[in-house]
């Protein structure tokens, strides 16, 4: 009889008192959970610990990618599964990740349905559901260097979708959810400028107007109600940040030191 595959919860944190209790309860269940934090000023760590978590220190900020890299390090498990403190697994999901560890070990990856809660309402539609993304995986995987949008290097494995949801309670405050995303759209646009990459005036409006039309119509973001309309919104204005600040980096190195 083959023995069941250990699983290793592992998590970046930083200044996440506040969420970390309900995301740590979610996932009690697994064999280890790891826990980095960088540069925490709140109880997140005290927390971690109390939970039960193993906590490792990395005051240094590379990106979330390598950020993830460097949690994953301290991992001992078969299987990862990578979650934030945003996040809670619920009992379905619980129950297809118990049924995966149960198998023998193999290369596949599993992608997980992501729930994504937008001022009070988790979003059916939008883009926002059911919104996959690959976080439970051999330990042999890890994710990729980049500094936002971080994505794990599958290595062309099988990829497989659980049943069950992954509860992401994405925004909750609107001013601090965008904060986020103007900090998002710096790192993305010194990325893209770093790699070269162009953008012209004309680019800026195209792609607003695109994901406006895209979030409402295109995925049905209009079905979402009131939260619908403003996520089109939020979306075009995120877009505009991006390319606004790419268009910028790129006319600022043309005309040279003033």
């Amino acid at each position: 009889m083959t023995a069941r595959q250990r699983l290793s919860v592992v998590m970046i944190v930083k200044n996440e008192a506040a969420m970390l209790p309900d995301c740590l309860e979610s996932v009690s269940w697994a064999d280890e959970i790891i826990v980095l934090n960088s540069g925490s000023q709140d109880r997140t760590a005290d927390i971690a610990r109390l939970a039960g978590a193993k906590v490792f220190h990395a005051e240094a900020w590379v990106g979330f990618g390598k950020q993830r890299q460097r949690a994953q390090h301290y991992a001992s498990g078969d299987m990862i599964l990578m979650i934030d403190a945003d996040e809670r697994v619920t009992p379905d999901l619980r129950a297809s990740i118990e049924a995966v560890l149960a198998q023998p070990p193999s290369s596949t990856v599993y992608s997980l349905n992501r729930s994504n809660l937008f001022l009070g309402r988790f979003m059916r539609h939008s883009g926002w559901y059911p919104d996959r993304v690959m976080r439970l995986y051999p330990c042999a995987l890890n994710y990729n260097d980049s500094p936002v949008h971080e994505l794990l290097d599958a290595q062309d494995a099988p990829v497989v979708r659980l049943p069950g949801d992954l509860q992401h309670l994405t925004c909750r405050d609107l001013i601090v959810f965008q904060q986020k995303q103007l900090a998002y759209a710096a790192t993305w646009a010194q990325e893209r400028h770093q790699r070269g990459k162009r953008c012209g005036l004309f680019s800026v409006f195209y792609h607003m107007l695109g994901a406006f039309v895209k979030t409402l119509l295109l995925r049905a973001g209009f079905l979402d109600g009131k939260q619908g309309w403003i996520l089109a919104v939020v979306n075009a204005q995120y877009t505009f940040n991006k390319y606004s600040a790419l268009w910028a980096l790129n006319h600022a190195a043309d005309k040279g030191p003033l």
